[in-house]
């Protein structure tokens, strides 16, 4: 059984953990068919108001 040599220190063991636990969150961004602005997948537009095609939400000017 393999069985290290040295102690991990706390600084590399923190170093390790930090690269998985603070990453950037990637988000993905579409197009609206409607209006062309940029919007989360799978949401109503929050410019326009309309998803898939249908005027959801009444958006005032």
């Amino acid at each position: 059984m393999a069985v290290p040599k040295q102690k991990t220190s706390r600084t590399r063991t923190h170093r390790r953990r930090a690269a998985n636990l603070y990453k950037a969150i990637k988000v993905n961004v579409s197009k609206c068919p409607n209006c062309g602005e940029p919007k989360l997948p799978h949401r109503v537009c929050l410019n326009c108001g309309y998803y898939n095609g249908k005027q959801i939400l009444e958006i005032g000017e």
